[in-house]
């Protein structure tokens, strides 16, 4: 199965039950914030203000006890976190947004996402993944296995009343990206690649526009087929007026090999979710999990991924278009410590080419 259902994040607006707090970990009190931001030193502040304004770096959901001391000022319980933790999150001056993963598992209202919303920052914005009712072609068991055709899969008045209009209500300006991740396609679907197409052509034709509501916000559409990466599916991205989304994850080819269909695109913003380390494969998503928990630390470093990354990222902020970028804890070990590596080699590239900075760059990313 694809990224692990967190232990189901509940609304934002429900009042967690009571519950004793396991050992060394922060309970959630009545009285003043429920979770608080460590302390950020002098240089990531300064590294924050060297980045691009319209650079917005952030992680896979933001519930982990284990970045104590890297984004919460100590140890709190996951429920807490997932509850209570976003503003904290927010006042990160490298996390200028997060991925709302668990809208894949279960859609939410625009209600709660006002109250997403209301605990950030305005220029803060959000990457949401849009529902699997109709992202996913296959109804799935409790084991991630497909067992049936999805009758919904990208149904064009589902993905605008259950994803895109619930997140422009709820979220307005601080819509960044709704990305449609498509789950993988079974074979006999593959072999039908033209008629998937034209029913993806059909549903980004029928949704919702966002200029209104989200000045800033782009549709995106992220693979896990490589056979995608065609001519095709540009002429369907560029009719559509969306963007690919550029998914890191070992199901799909390497950066680099993804990078013509950004070409193809250009000019427009990034959307890019870093999801998987290459070294764990198609499936290794819980192989990677048990291997880096807490996530505290930068275990496998991938630095040709990295700088790939940032130069992607300079191309497209320096020609002034927005770049939306996520990482996963299963990246390198740790998404905090991942977004403060890939900030450094933006930063570095930014500084390389700062007197240059008035000459238009020949072709993009």
């Amino acid at each position: 199965m694809q990224d692990a259902l967190f232990d189901d994040a509940e609304s934002p607006l429900r009042t967690p039950e009571p519950r004793a707090a396991k050992t060394g970990t922060k309970p959630c009190t009545a009285a003043g914030p429920k979770v608080r931001l460590a302390p950020v030193d002098p240089a990531q502040r300064a590294l924050a203000d060297a980045l691009p304004r319209g650079l917005h770096l952030g992680t896979s959901s933001w519930y982990f006890p284990g970045w104590a001391d890297l984004v919460w000022d100590g140890a709190y319980e996951q429920a807490v976190l997932s509850k209570h933790g976003l503003a904290a999150y927010a006042q990160h001056p490298l996390l200028r947004t997060v991925s709302l993963d668990r809208n894949f598992y279960r859609p939410l209202s625009a209600s709660q996402f006002a109250a997403y919303a209301a605990q950030v920052p305005e220029d803060f914005r959000f990457v949401v993944k849009a529902p699997s009712l109709v992202a996913d072609a296959m109804v799935r068991g409790e084991d991630g296995r497909g067992q049936q055709p999805n009758p919904a899969f990208l149904d064009p008045f589902l993905a605008a009343q259950q994803f895109v209009q619930p997140a422009l209500d709820g979220l307005g300006a601080k819509v960044g990206a709704l990305v449609f991740q498509l789950s993988p396609l079974p074979g006999p679907m593959l072999a039908r690649l033209p008629h998937i197409l034209e029913r993806l052509r059909a549903m980004l034709s029928a949704l919702p526009a966002l200029r209104d509501l989200a000045p800033d916000g782009v549709i995106a559409v992220e693979a896990r087929n490589p056979e995608f990466l065609t001519p095709a599916f540009v002429e369907v991205l560029r009719e559509a007026g969306a963007t690919y989304c550029l998914g890191l994850h070992p199901k799909m080819p390497p950066i680099a090999e993804q990078l013509p269909l950004l070409r193809a695109l250009w000019p427009g913003p990034l959307v890019c979710r870093w999801n998987l380390n290459r070294l764990h494969g198609a499936y290794g998503y819980e192989e990677a999990k048990k291997l880096y928990e807490p996530f505290d630390r930068l275990v496998d470093e991938d630095p040709e991924t990295r700088e790939a990354l940032a130069r992607v990222i300079a191309g497209t902020t320096g020609a002034g278009h927005k770049a939306y970028v996520t990482v996963n804890n299963k990246a390198e070990g740790s998404a905090p410590l991942s977004v403060r590596a890939l900030a450094n080699a933006v930063a570095a590239l930014r500084e390389v080419t700062r007197p240059a900075a008035s000459v238009p760059a020949r072709d993009g990313p």
